[in-house]
């Protein structure tokens, strides 16, 4: 049976209220875990860095869909009040990534665009039952994906579960 404090056959819901960080505050916590671990990492890659036949932004119409679709703002909002700004964001011309942690830690959301479709690759590669999902990747059409609350639930699934990366990546 589910009260206030217990979901129907699941954990107890965490009691508090969020608490919204300003700008300074993200940044000084962010700060601060970089000094704690001793990290040198940058958030963003040199452009020395980048081979010459790399692409640093998104082709115009997968930056339309991204904008509409508001997985961008979603993102930075998770990054900035879970990952206290730890995250690196990565723009390829299909589309877009959120990397965190290091070493054997790192995780990732991919995030690309295939004709219309706003597709995010899962840490999972068996159907999960839902019907956006296929082969590894969930997959929303225009009609589902211009509702941010469908998009800020796929995106908290995927923070939940993210993609762990390979040592080799």
């Amino acid at each position: 049976m589910a009260d206030g404090n217990h979901a129907a056959g699941g954990k107890p819901k965490i009691l508090g209220v969020p608490h919204e960080m300003t700008n300074d505050e993200a940044e000084g916590i962010a700060q601060m875990i970089q000094e704690a671990q001793h990290s040198a990492r940058q958030q963003t890659i040199p452009a020395d860095d980048l081979a010459e036949n790399a692409t640093t932004s998104m082709r115009p119409e997968v930056e339309q869909v991204v904008a509409a679709s508001h997985v961008r703002d979603i993102l930075r909002k998770f990054n900035r009040e879970f990952l206290y700004g730890q995250g690196r964001f990565d723009e390829y011309a299909g589309g877009l990534l959120l990397k965190w942690g290091d070493g054997y830690s790192r995780k990732h959301i991919w995030i690309t665009v295939e004709d219309d479709n706003l597709v995010f690759q899962t840490s999972h590669e068996r159907s999960c039952g839902k019907s956006v999902c296929a082969n590894g990747h969930h997959s929303y059409p225009p009609d589902m994906w211009r509702d941010p609350r469908v998009i800020n639930e796929e995106l908290a699934e995927q923070f939940r579960r993210p993609v762990q990366e390979s040592s080799d990546d």
